[in-house]
C-alpha cells in the first residue's frame, strides 16, 4: 500500500468507529425501545389500564385495528390513536 492509502484509511478510521459508538448508544436502543412499546400497544386488551402522552389514566374498554376505546375515572368514554399509548400501568 503507498502512502496516500495509508493516510486516508487512517482519516477515515475515527469517523468509522464514531458511528460504531453513535450506532451502539443511540440507535440501537431507540430501535429496541420503538419494537417494545409497538409490542405493547399490539396486545393490549378489555381491563388493561394504560397511560397516554398526554399523561391520562385510562382502562381500555374495545380495541379496534387503529384506535381503542379508553373510560375515564368519572366513566366517560373517548377514543385513542394507539400510537398515543404511553404506557401499561401494571397493577
Amino acid at each position: 500500500m503507498d502512502s496516500s492509502s495509508t493516510d486516508l484509511l487512517s482519516s477515515l478510521l475515527p469517523l468509522v468507529a464514531l458511528f460504531a459508538i453513535f450506532y451502539f448508544l443511540i440507535i440501537r436502543p431507540q430501535q429496541k425501545q420503538a419494537k417494545a412499546h409497538k409490542e405493547m400497544v399490539t396486545n393490549l386488551k378489555k381491563g388493561d389500564k394504560i397511560v397516554t402522552n398526554g399523561g391520562l389514566i385510562v382502562e381500555v374498554s374495545n380495541v379496534t385495528e387503529d384506535s381503542l376505546t379508553v373510560k375515564n375515572s368519572d366513566g366517560s368514554e373517548m377514543k385513542l390513536v394507539k400510537e398515543f399509548v404511553s404506557k401499561l400501568l401494571e397493577d
